[in-house]
């Protein structure tokens, strides 16, 4: 599947260098993600050196003073964010600036303004963010081949699911990895977080699009939580156009109203964008809902083993 990237295409890390940056960068590499670059202008023309035990090689990556210098070099598709939030925006406007199809933004705590002014220029340009405040984007190899090689894009653990037939999208990132290893024996197509801040590149409604058009993806799980109205869209839209079934987990149905819990965007404000509201608009739309996690995948598997696609 395609997921707003192709396989194998080149990326580059922003903050590479950096504590966070280095371990996440050997891990996308042992993913097989192919990065050709990091950007960090104090470092620029040096060489870091990560291994990676599925070839069981070393690669060097150069690291290069902009996004723009590195895209020039690599032909860059893509790249991850790991810089503190106070360079966030500037970090998210160089990788625009820089023509980069597709920008995933880890980082937490990032001003929503800074957020707003960067999705819009993106938006604007035709380039794709995910996040911030995600975990990322996981493909996985479609066949056992040695030679198919998966992609990920930030912080998502891969070693713990195999290929299967399912595609995870979500607001949280430990839920999402929680979700994951429940459904181990399962697999999936793909898993992505698109983030739990008030304004992000990417929506549930344009997850759910990618998941409907891939032949491989059979079934889709989606995690939400408390604040905003993303559940209630993507529940209207999977009710219009979605086919494939869909089965849904919502956090913080104990949450008090005006308490921020978790993610910057979980609040529940003026009685609106609660566990309640959205349950209820998912039911209305078809799609199941788990109390918990552990129920939302006995969900998944009670449909994988031949139950219906609508609650």
């Amino acid at each position: 599947m395609t997921l707003f990237i192709e396989d194998d295409a080149p990326v580059i890390v922003q903050g590479m260098t950096g504590h966070q940056g280095m371990n996440h960068t050997a891990r996308m590499l042992n993913a097989g993600t192919n990065i050709v670059g990091g950007v960090n202008p104090r470092k620029a023309g040096q060489n870091v050196t990560f291994h990676v035990n599925m070839s069981d090689s070393d690669v060097d990556v150069p690291v290069y003073a902009t996004c723009n210098e590195a895209e020039k070099a690599t032909g860059a598709k893509a790249s991850v964010i790991f810089v503190p939030p106070r360079f966030a925006k500037d970090a998210m406007l160089e990788a625009i600036e820089a023509g980069i199809g597709l920008i995933v933004v880890i980082t937490e705590g990032i001003p929503v303004a800074d957020t707003a002014y960067c999705v819009e220029l993106a938006l604007r340009k035709g380039i794709r963010i995910i996040g911030p405040n995600c975990p990322g984007l996981l493909k996985l190899p479609e066949t056992d081949d040695p030679a198919d090689r998966g992609i990920n894009l930030g912080i998502i653990p891969d070693g713990i699911v195999s290929s299967g037939p399912l595609g995870l999208v979500s607001k949280s990132g430990t839920l999402t990895y929680q979700l994951m290893g429940e459904l181990s024996d399962i697999g999936f197509t793909a898993c992505v977080g698109v983030g739990g801040d008030p304004i992000v590149g990417t929506t549930l409604v344009e997850a759910l699009q990618q998941f409907e058009a891939d032949e491989h993806t059979k079934a889709v799980v989606m995690i939400g939580e408390i604040g905003g109205n993303a559940e209630q869209d993507a529940a209207a839209w999977a009710k219009d156009h979605m086919t494939k079934p869909v089965v849904a987990y919502i956090a913080g149905f104990t949450a008090p109203e005006g308490k921020q819990m978790g993610h910057a965007g979980a609040i529940v404000s003026g009685g609106k964008g609660t566990a309640k509201d959205k349950k209820e608009a998912l039911e209305a739309a078809g799609i199941s809902v788990g109390k918990t996690p552990g129920q939302a995948a006995q969900l998944v598997r009670q449909l994988m083993n031949g139950g219906t696609s609508k609650a």
